[in-house]
């Protein structure tokens, strides 16, 4: 659905992306990552016609966004971070004013407007001024222009930002349920938002592609294994002490009970070394049964961070 091809955006000596190559299926949920600065507002916007580029080209259905900007445009919706909302319109009204940007005769602009209200539930507000609206509800109607004239494809740039955990948790599963219909390109720095909603991420870093696969093979590539957390019978110093006792145990700290009883322990051993048996083999000989072992994969805050080597917090 869509193809992107050397995409490179220069502004003088600073280039902002940087021979970006990769394509995204029709149907896919494609997660957009990447710090601050990295080219995802960039890229978001060639792909929207917004602005041209330096070299390369991007392609929606096989056609060029620059050679058929208007015929492209049709084919996709676009939620920026800051919805272009006009304060002083009713919800209505609104989405009048978009159907008629976009061209909708008057019978489809009717039907269109009752089924995406309906859909991204708009319809007990349509009658009020955007301006006196939540921010939840100000972000479920910028997803509403997106969706005017069934665009194929979805470009949502930080869909949730500003909103509490309930708001979040209803625009993650409308964008879930829109993923059934459409292609979407999602931006977020929520990470965890992205793990729930993407079928597979690209992370970029100073203009460049560093990561592309499905989160749990990036894990896998990226994991070498010797972290886990292990759940053990018995009291919490003398096991701990057992465990770093053990050849390869690199680290062990404590992490509290979670049942009467036990203790749950992070191991960390050297990347080479397995440690299982040994473990096992330790805590039977101090009387301490192992209760839970299980491997501590990756999260995707832990691939972001190791593909583009930040040290700063990560939402």
């Amino acid at each position: 659905m869509i193809q992107v091809e050397n995409l490179t955006k220069r502004y003088g000596q600073h280039t902002a992306i940087d021979s970006l190559n990769f394509t995204v299926e029709s149907g896919e949920v494609l997660g957009f990552l990447g710090p601050n600065g990295a080219g995802k507002s960039t890229t978001m916007n060639i792909l929207t016609g917004y602005i041209s580029t330096t070299e390369g080209r991007a392609l929606v259905n096989g056609v060029d966004i620059l050679e058929e900007p208007e015929t492209v445009k049709k084919m996709i919706g676009y939620l920026p971070e800051f919805p272009p909302l006009y304060g002083d319109m009713t919800v209505n009204e609104y989405l009048d004013f978009v159907c008629d940007i976009k061209g909708l005769s008057k019978s489809e602009k009717k039907q269109s407007q009752e089924k995406i209200m309906d859909l991204v539930r708009i319809g007990d507000v349509q009658k009020r001024l955007i301006r006196n609206l939540s921010k939840g509800y100000k972000q479920r109607v910028g997803l509403a222009q997106a969706l005017v004239g069934n665009p194929k494809v979805l470009i949502l740039d930080e869909p949730t930002v500003g909103l509490d955990p309930k708001q979040i948790i209803e625009i993650r599963n409308l964008i879930s349920n829109l993923g059934k219909d459409h292609t979407i390109i999602l931006s977020s720095h929520i990470l965890s938002e992205v793990s729930e909603v993407c079928e597979r991420v690209i992370i970029i870093n100073k203009g460049k592609i560093v990561a592309s696969d499905t989160p749990e093979n990036l894990s896998k590539g990226l994991d070498d294994g010797s972290k886990m957390i292990v759940r053990v019978a018995g009291p919490e110093k003398q096991a701990l002490k057992v465990i770093k006792e053990i050849h390869g145990v690199k680290l062990a700290e404590l992490q509290g009970s979670k049942e009467k009883g036990t203790v749950d322990i992070i191991v960390e051993s050297v990347p080479e070394i397995d440690i299982r048996k040994p473990l096992f083999y330790a805590m039977s000989k101090a009387s301490y049964p192992i209760l839970m072992l299980k491997s501590m994969g990756l999260t995707l805050e832990d691939i972001f961070l190791q593909v583009t080597n930040q040290e700063t917090e990560v939402r």
